[in-house]
C-alpha cells in the first residue's frame, strides 16, 4: 500500500541551511505537473515514469543539485551511480516510503515549522553490501584516492558507509538518518536488488580500474628479495652442505691422527723388543725413530742464550748416519728464474743510480654527481623527468614530538646520540591543546619568514592552483582553519581523521590523516578516527618548487637556510618552551651535513698519521742497534739504581773507576745509538713522499677531468702511508742485513770464511757477479769480511727486495684500478687516486727514497745524530779484546726463528692449521648469505648531525611512501588506439592499458610495493568532457570560445552537448586529433572546485609535456609506493617499478619508465652483487698472473691467490657479522683487500720460493725441503711483515676507533681492522703451511757468487744439512 513518511521542504535551522523534509504520515500522490514528472524521471529513472511519488518538485531539484556534486566523482562506475542514485530517490520520492522510513523526532524549523529531526531508515543487509561492494573500489584518481573518501567518510565496511550518509553534518545531511538493518513487524526493509559492478548491462558494469571483478588477471610473480631458495629446516643448502662436509673432514681428520699415533706406537714396541740391551732405538736404522720428520735444519736453530743472528755458531750437531760423508755446498745448484734475475738485475742499476745521484682541481659536493653513475639509467631518466615536466619538489619536513622528562632536561644529550637512541622509545601523544597551540604559533613564523633578499615562503612554494593562490603545507593546523578551540580541538580532530575531505585545507586537497599525524601505537593499518589522538608525531610537510633555472633555484635555497636556522633555533627552545622535540630537514640540509662530515675528522685523521709516523721512525732504528750497546731503557734502569750512589760519593773519600758503566751521574747516560741510529728524518721523509705522491695524484687526475670528493682527502694519504710503508721497512731491513753482512763493522768470521771456504769456492764453477764491487775478488780475501760501499749496498738491498716491491705494487695498483669499474663517481674516483698514488709513491720509493737511504747510511757511518746531522758524536773506544759487534737480533725476529717458524712447521700443527682455516672460510661463506645491501644515509653524516634524529622520525613516523611516476612516450594520445593503451575508465581500454595494469599490480602490494591508485590524466581529462558534468562548457554563439566558471549558463553549453554519437563509456564520440589537443589546453589550465571537481590544473598541469608541434610528448602516471623503511625495501620497489615499467611497455608499445626520487641512488644495488663478483673475479685471475708471473711458479702463484681470496672471503664474513652492508665504498674496500692481502702473502711466498737449495738437487720436491725453505722464509722475511706491514696497518688503524664517522668507523676502520687481522693470519700462518706441502720448485735469489756463498754458508751455519731420512737408509 503506497504510504509516505516525510514529503515536501519545511523550512531549514537557519536563514541559509539546507531544507528539512517535512513529516508526512499519508498516502502517495501524483507529481504536481508533467514538468515535475519529466525532470523526475530524468533525476532518479524510469521507475518513476508513472505512479504517485512521495516527493516534491522541490525535493527532486534539491536532489538534482545533490546528485550533480558527486556526479563527477561515481559516473567512471554506472553501478555505484546507480545504485546512489537509486537509494536517495527511493529515499525521497519512493511510493512505499512508509514502508521502511520512521519518523523518530521533529523540530521547529527557522519558518516555524515542523520539520523533521531524525528518523530510522530500515535498509536490508543484502542491499547494504552490494551498494557498499559497487562504491568501495571507485577511484578519484586526481588525488590518488577513493571516492569513498569522500562519500562515505573512507569507510571500510557497508555499515559505516551508510552511517556517513545518514549523519547529520555540513555538508551532508541537514538532519539525522539512523540506518537499521532489522525492521519492527509493521516495516519492511528497503532491500531491492542492488547493482554489481561485474554485471555485463551498461547502466551496471564498471571498468577495471573500478571494478576488480572485470579485470583480467596478472601472471603470478615473485615478490623482490624473495627468489627460489633452497632451504633444509630453517637452515640454507649451502650452509647445511657445508657444515656437514666441514664435520665429516674434521671428523675424519682426528681419527686418521689417532690412527697413526696407534700405529707409529705399534711399531715403536715392535723394535724396541728386537733390539739390544743398552742399544739406542734411534740408533737403529731400521728403528722408526730413527725416521725422523724433524724440521731440515734444525741443527742450525738458535739454542738457549744465543742472541746473535747466527755468525757464531756451536759446534753440537745430531747427523744421520752418513750425514758426514756429505759435504752440502759441493752438491748445491742454484736454480736461476730469467724473469728474477732480469729485475734483480734491473733493480740494481737503479739503487746504484740512484745512490749515486741523491736527491687544476675541483671538489665535488653534489650528492647525486657523487654517488651516481653518469650513464645510470636512472640519473638519465631522472634528468628526462626533470626537463620534461620539471624537477621534484624541494620538501621540508618536520617531526614535532613529545619531550620525556629526561630529554626536556637534557636535550643536548638527545641530539649528539645516534641512530635509534636519538628517540624516546615510546613518547607520549603529542595532541594535546598545549602543544597544538604553541605549534600554530610556531607554523605562522614559519609562513612569514624572509630571506635577506625579501624572499618569503609564497615566493617560492608549489600552488597546485595557480600563482597567487595558498601554498601546499600539509600540517594537522590544515584541519583547523587556522581557528583552535580548547573545547572541541579533539572532535575536530576525529571528525577529520574520518572525512577529509570535510576538513580540506586551503589549497583544497583533502590531507588523509597518514601526511599530517604518525606513530600509532597500533599503526595506521585499519585506524578507527578517534585513534589518531594517540598519535606520537604531528608530521609537517611544506612543499617548495624546485627548478631549472638557476635565479629560482637560488631564491629556493636562500630561503632554505633562513629555515633551517629558525628551526634549528626552535628545536634547541623547543624541550623546555612547550616540552617537544623537533626533528627537521630541509632541501639544503643534507648536501650541507655531508660537506660538514668531512671536517669533523680532521684531528682523528692526523691523529692517526702522527702515530704511524711515530711508530715507522722509532721502528726503523730498532733493529740497528750494534749487540754491545744496552738499550735506552736499560740505561735509564742502571740510571736510577746508581743514582743514590751519586749523592753518597760526594760525602765519601771512596772512588768509583771512571769508565765503569755502573759509574753513578747526575744526568742519565743516554746510549748513543738512540741518536745515530734513530731513522726518525728517514721516516719524516718517506711521510713527505706519500704527500708528494699524493698531491702528484691529485694534480694529474685533477688535469684530466677527475673531481676531488672531500673523503679522498681523508681517506688515500692514509691508504698510501699504509701500502707505502710496507715497501720503506722491508727496504730499510734488507739494508741492516747488507750492512751486516757487508758494512765497516761486519765481522770476521774464520769459522765460517776460512780456508774451507776457500777450497769450496776453488772446486766449485762459480759465475762471476754481474755486480761491480770494490771488495778483492782473490782467494785470500775470503778469509775476511767482503765490503762494499754504501752504494753498493743499498744497491743491493733493492736489487734483493725489489722484485718483492715490484709484485706488491703491481698487484694493488692493478686491484686498486679495478675498482675504477665501479660506476659510482664518488668510488670510481677514489680507485683511480688510489691506484695513482700507490703507482707514484711506489716509483719514488725505489728511487727517490733510495737515494735517501744512502744519504742515511753515510750520515750513520759518519757517526752524526739524526734530524741535526751537523751535530757529531765521537765513537765508543773498542778494547781490543773486546768481542766483534754486529747487530743484535730483534724480539720479533727472535721470536720467529726459535719459536715461532718449528712450532707452526710441526705435522700436527700443520694438521690443525688446515682444519681452523677450513673452519674459518665455511663460517664466511655462511655468513656472506646475511650481508645485506645498501647504504644508510645517516652513515654519512656527523654523528651529532640535526638530520639523524630527522631519518629515524621519518622512519619511525612517516606512513606513506614516496611518490611514483610512470612517465609513458612514443604514444599518440590524440589516436584512439594510442588513448585505449593508456586509459582504464572506459569499457574499451586495453584490457591490458597503463591504467588497467597499475590497477592490477596496486593490487598486490607485496610484489608491486604500489599503495595507492594512479593519478590518470586521460581518463580524468575525457571525464571532464561529459556534458553530464557541466565541467567544460563553450559559448553557444561561438563555440570556438570557453566559457569561465562565472559565466551564465544562458551563454553557454556543455562542450559535447548535441554531438552524435553522444558522449558515453565505450569512447565512441570522444575527440581526437586537433580537437583533443585544443580541449585538453583548456584542461590542463581549469582550477578543480566544488562545481567540478575534475579540473587539471592543481592535479596534472606539470604531467603532460608537449613538444615544439604542441604534440604531446611525454606524460606521466602518478601513485605511490607503499611506505618504504629499510633500504631492502628501497631496493625492492625500484625492482618492481622496472619490472612493471617493463611489461606495460611490452604489452603496449609504449616507452614507459618509473621515476621516484629515491632510484636514483639506488639502482647500483641492484646490480652491486654481480659487479662484486665480476670485480673481485677479474682481481683474483690479475693477482693469479702476476704472481705466478713473478714468482716463476704457477703452482705457487695459485696458492697465493687462493690465500688472498681467503682473505677476502674471511672479510665478507665478518662483514655479515658486523653488520656492514656491500655497497659501492664496502665494494672498493673488498677490491683494496685484494691489493693489501698480495702484501701479506707476496714477501712471504717470494722469499719461499729463493730460500736456498738446502738439499741435493734430486731432492727439491720432498717434504723436508719445503719444511727447510719455509723456515728459512718466516726467519727472513717474517719480522718484515710483522712489524713493518702487520703492526703498522694496525696501530694507524686502530686511532680511527675514535672518529665521529660512523662512515669512516663502519666501511674503513671496521672494514681495514678485519682485513689486517685476517691478512696476517692467512699470510703468516696458513700460507707457510700450503707452501710447505704444495709450493713451487725454488730458484736462487742471488748469483752463484761470493755473496750467494756466503749468504748460503751463514744461513745454514756452514753445517752439512740433514739428509733426508728416506735416502739416508736408502741402501
Amino acid at each position: 500500500m503506497d504510504h509516505c513518511a516525510i514529503r515536501g521542504h519545511c523550512g531549514s535551522t537557519s536563514r541559509f541551511g539546507q531544507s528539512l523534509p517535512c513529516p508526512y504520515d499519508g498516502p502517495a500522490v501524483e507529481p504536481e505537473n508533467e514538468e515535475a514528472r519529466t525532470l523526475l524521471v530524468d533525476v532518479c529513472g524510469e521507475q518513476f515514469t508513472e505512479g504517485p511519488t512521495c516527493c516534491t518538485q522541490d525535493q527532486v531539484e534539491a536532489l538534482r543539485d545533490n546528485f550533480e556534486l558527486v556526479e563527477v566523482l561515481l559516473a567512471s562506475c554506472p553501478a555505484c551511480r546507480n545504485n546512489f542514485r537509486s537509494f536517495f530517490c527511493s529515499f525521497t520520492c519512493s511510493p512505499n516510503q512508509g514502508s521502511f522510513l520512521n519518523v523518530t523526532s521533529t523540530q521547529l524549523s527557522y519558518d516555524h515549522k515542523v520539520a523533521v529531526k531524525s528518523l530510522d531508515f530500515y535498509v536490508g543487509t543484502a542491499y547494504a553490501e552490494g551498494f557498499f561492494d559497487s562504491c568501495k573500489e571507485v577511484k578519484l584518481s586526481a588525488a590518488n584516492d577513493y571516492a569513498m573518501t569522500f562519500i562515505g567518510g573512507g569507510a571500510k565496511d557497508a555499515a559505516a558507509f551508510l552511517k556517513f550518509l545518514g549523519d547529520k553534518k555540513e555538508p551532508g545531511s541537514p538532519f539525522q538518518i539512523d540506518m537499521s538493518y532489522t525492521s519492527p513487524p509493521d516495516f519492511n526493509a528497503y532491500d531491492p536488488p542492488p547493482r554489481n559492478c561485474s554485471d555485463n548491462d551498461l547502466k551496471s558494469r564498471c571498468t577495471c580500474v573500478d571494478c576488480s571483478d572485470v579485470c583480467q588477471a596478472l601472471p603470478p610473480v615473485t615478490p623482490p628479495g624473495l627468489g627460489p631458495n633452497c632451504h633444509v629446516g630453517k637452515m640454507s643448502c649451502m650452509t647445511f652442505v657445508l657444515t656437514n662436509v666441514y664435520a665429516i673432514v674434521v671428523v675424519g681428520c682426528f681419527l686418521t691422527y689417532l690412527l697413526t699415533l696407534a700405529v707409529r706406537k705399534r711399531r715403536n714396541k715392535k723394535f724396541e723388543r728386537v733390539a739390544l740391551p743398552g742399544e739406542d732405538p734411534s740408533d737403529n736404522p731400521l728403528s722408526p725413530r730413527s725416521h725422523t720428520r724433524s724440521l731440515l735444519g734444525a741443527s742450525s736453530l738458535p739454542h738457549a742464550g744465543e742472541n746473535s743472528t747466527g755468525l757464531q755458531s756451536g759446534d753440537s750437531r745430531n747427523l744421520g748416519r752418513g750425514a758426514s760423508l756429505l759435504d752440502p755446498i759441493e752438491t748445491l745448484q742454484p736454480r736461476q728464474y730469467r724473469l728474477n734475475t732480469f729485475l734483480r738485475r734491473s733493480f740494481y742499476r737503479i739503487g746504484i743510480f740512484c745512490a749515486t745521484l741523491p736527491l687544476k682541481f675541483e671538489v665535488e659536493t653534489d650528492p647525486v654527481r657523487l654517488w651516481v653513475a653518469p650513464n645510470s639509467e636512472s640519473k638519465l631518466q631522472k634528468e628526462l623527468f626533470d626537463q620534461q615536466f620539471g624537477p621534484f619538489y624541494r620538501p621540508q619536513q618536520i617531526f614535532v614530538t613529545s619531550a620525556s622528562l629526561s630529554s626536556a632536561n637534557d636535550a643536548v644529550h638527545v641530539n649528539n646520540s645516534y641512530g635509534a637512541l636519538t628517540l624516546d622509545r615510546n613518547p607520549p601523544p603529542v595532541l594535546t591543546y598545549e602543544h597544538l597551540n604553541w605549534w600554530f604559533t610556531v607554523e605562522s613564523h614559519i609562513r612569514s619568514l624572509r630571506s635577506p633578499s625579501g624572499i618569503g615562503l609564497s615566493d617560492i612554494c608549489f600552488q597546485p592552483s595557480g600563482p597567487g593562490t595558498p601554498c601546499v603545507v600539509q600540517s594537522v593546523t590544515a584541519w583547523f582553519d587556522g581557528e583552535l578551540d580548547e573545547d572541541y580541538w579533539k572532535d575536530q580532530i576525529v571528525q577529520c581523521a574520518a572525512a577529509p575531505a570535510d576538513c580540506l585545507p586551503d589549497f583544497k586537497q583533502p590531507l588523509a590523516p597518514q601526511y599530517v599525524l604518525g606513530g600509532l601505537p597500533n599503526g595506521p593499518d585499519n585506524a578507527k578516527p578517534q585513534d589518531w589522538l594517540e598519535a606520537r608525531a604531528l608530521v609537517v610537510t611544506i612543499v617548495v618548487d624546485d627548478s631549472l633555472d638557476p635565479v629560482k633555484q637560488g631564491m629556493a635555497v636562500e630561503w632554505e637556510r633562513v629555515l633551517r636556522e629558525y628551526l634549528q633555533h626552535v628545536s634547541e627552545i623547543a624541550p623546555q618552551a612547550a616540552g617537544l622535540n623537533i626533528h627537521f630537514s630541509t632541501g639544503v640540509s643534507l648536501e650541507e651535513e655531508i660537506n660538514k662530515s668531512t671536517n669533523t675528522d680532521v684531528k682523528i685523521v692526523v691523529l692517526s698519521y702522527l702515530v704511524m709516523f711515530f711508530y715507522v721512525a722509532l721502528s726503523l732504528g730498532s733493529n740497528s742497534t750494534v749487540s754491545n750497546e744496552e738499550s735506552v731503557m736499560t740505561s735509564l734502569v742502571r740510571w736510577a739504581v746508581n743514582l743514590p750512589r751519586y749523592f753518597g760519593n760526594k760525602l765519601s773519600t771512596s772512588s768509583v773507576p771512571i769508565d765503569s758503566d755502573d759509574a753513578p751521574h747526575l744526568v742519565p747516560r743516554i746510549p748513543r745509538g738512540l741518536f745515530i741510529n734513530s731513522k726518525f728524518s728517514l721516516g719524516l721523509f718517506g711521510i713527505a713522499l706519500v704527500i708528494l705522491s699524493v698531491s702528484s695524484s691529485v694534480g694529474l687526475f685533477s688535469a684530466a677531468g677527475v673531481k676531488v670528493t672531500l673523503i679522498i682527502a681523508e681517506v688515500i694519504p692514509f691508504l698510501v702511508l699504509a701500502v707505502g710503508v710496507d715497501n720503506v721497512f722491508i727496504l730499510v731491513h734488507e739494508l741492516d742485513r747488507q750492512n751486516l753482512l757487508h758494512g765497516p763493522n761486519a765481522p770476521a768470521n774464520p769459522q765460517n770464511a776460512g780456508v774451507g771456504a776457500a777450497a769450496i769456492l776453488s772446486s766449485t764453477q762459480i759465475r762471476p757477479s754481474p755486480f761491480s764491487s770494490s771488495h778483492d775478488d782473490s782467494v785470500d780475501a775470503i778469509s775476511v769480511p767482503i765490503h762494499f760501499t754504501p752504494e753498493e749496498r743499498v744497491a743491493r738491498a733493492l736489487a734483493k727486495m725489489g722484485p718483492s716491491i715490484l709484485l706488491s705494487s703491481v698487484t694493488e695498483v692493478t686491484a686498486f684500478a679495478l675498482g675504477a669499474l665501479v660506476p659510482m663517481p664518488a668510488v670510481r674516483n677514489f680507485a683511480l687516486y688510489a691506484a695513482g698514488s700507490v703507482f707514484l709513491n711506489a716509483i719514488l720509493q725505489v728511487t727517490v727514497f733510495v737515494s735517501a737511504l744512502t744519504v742515511d747510511l753515510y750520515r750513520v757511518e759518519a757517526n752524526r745524530a739524526d734530524c741535526f746531522p751537523c751535530i757529531r758524536l765521537p765513537p765508543r773506544i773498542a778494547l781490543l779484546d773486546g768481542s766483534p759487534s754486529g747487530a743484535s737480533i730483534g724480539g720479533i725476529a727472535k721470536f720467529i726463528r726459535r719459536k715461532y717458524a718449528p712450532f707452526l712447521l710441526r705435522p700436527v700443527v700443520k694438521g690443525v692449521v688446515l682444519l681452523f682455516f677450513g673452519g674459518i672460510f665455511v663460517g664466511s661463506v655462511i655468513s656472506i648469505q646475511h650481508i645485506q645491501v645498501g647504504l644508510d644515509q645517516r652513515l654519512a653524516l656527523p654523528s651529532d648531525s640535526y638530520l639523524i634524529p630527522y631519518f629515524d622520525a621519518m622512519e619511525r613516523y612517516f606512513d606513506v611512501g614516496p611518490p611514483l611516476y610512470f612517465v609513458s612516450t612514443g604514444v599518440n594520445v590524440t589516436g584512439r588506439t594510442g588513448q585505449k593503451h593508456l586509459c582504464g575508465r572506459f569499457t574499451t581500454c586495453d584490457d591490458f592499458s597503463l591504467s588497467n595494469i597499475l590497477e592490477a599490480e596496486r593490487r598486490r602490494p607485496e610484489s608491486s610495493f604500489i599503495s595507492q591508485p594512479t593519478a590518470s590524466w586521460i581518463d580524468d581529462f575525457l571525464h571532464w568532457l561529459n556534458p553530464a558534468n557541466g565541467c567544460c562548457r563553450v559559448r553557444r554563439a561561438k563555440p570556438d570560445i570557453f566559457c569561465g566558471t562565472r559565466d551564465s549558463s544562458r551563454l553557454c553549453r556543455p562542450c559535447l552537448e548535441g554531438q552524435t554519437p553522444a558522449w558515453n563509456i565505450t569512447m565512441n564520440g570522444l575527440p581526437e586529433g586537433h580537437e583533443f589537443t585544443r580541449y585538453l589546453k583548456k584542461w590542463l589550465i581549469s582550477p578543480a572546485n566544488e562545481e567540478c571537481a575534475l579540473g587539471g590544473q592543481a592535479a596534472y598541469s606539470t604531467a603532460i609535456a608537449f613538444d615544439s608541434e604542441d604534440r604531446v610528448s611525454a606524460s606521466h602516471f602518478r601513485t605511490f609506493h607503499s611506505p618504504l623503511k629499510t633500504q631492502t625495501d628501497f631496493i625492492n620497489s625500484l625492482s618492481a617499478a622496472n619490472r612493471i615499467a617493463d611489461d606495460i611497455s611490452q604489452r603496449t608499445g609504449a616507452t614507459v619508465f618509473p621515476y621516484s626520487i629515491h632510484y636514483v641512488f639506488f639502482e647500483q644495488y641492484i646490480h652491486i652483487v654481480a659487479i662484486t663478483q665480476e670485480i673481485l673475479g677479474l682481481g683474483l685471475a690479475a693477482v693469479l698472473v702476476i704472481t705466478a708471473l713473478l714468482l716463476g711458479s704457477w703452482r705457487t702463484g695459485s696458492i697465493v691467490t687462493g690465500a688472498v681470496a681467503l682473505t677476502v672471503i674471511t672479510v665478507m664474513g665478518v662483514m655479515g657479522l658486523w653488520g656492514i652492508s656491500l655497497n659501492a665504498i664496502s665494494l672498493v674496500n673488498l677490491v683494496i683487500s685484494l691489493g693489501i692481502a698480495v702484501e701479506f702473502c707476496a714477501h712471504v711466498a717470494r722469499a719461499f720460493m729463493g730460500a736456498g737449495t738446502g738439499l741435493p738437487v734430486d731432492s727439491y720436491s720432498h717434504q723436508k725441503e719445503r719444511d727447510e725453505r719455509m723456515w728459512t722464509a718466516l726467519v727472513d722475511v717474517g719480522p718484515s711483515v710483522l712489524s713493518g706491514i702487520t703492526f703498522t696497518k694496525l696501530i694507524g688503524i686502530s686511532v680511527l676507533a675514535l672518529t665521529r664517522s660512523k662512515l669512516l668507523e663502519i666501511y674503513y676502520f671496521r672494514m681495514w681492522l678485519i682485513l689486517i687481522i685476517s691478512g696476517a693470519l692467512h699470510g703468516l700462518v696458513l700460507l707457510p703451511v700450503v707452501l710447505s706441502y704444495a709450493g713451487g720448485r725454488g730458484y736462487a735469489l742471488e748469483d752463484a757468487d761470493e755473496e750467494w756463498m756466503s749468504t748460503t754458508i751463514r744461513r745454514r751455519d756452514y753445517d752439512p744439512f740433514l739428509a733426508d731420512d728416506d735416502s739416508v737408509h736408502s741402501d
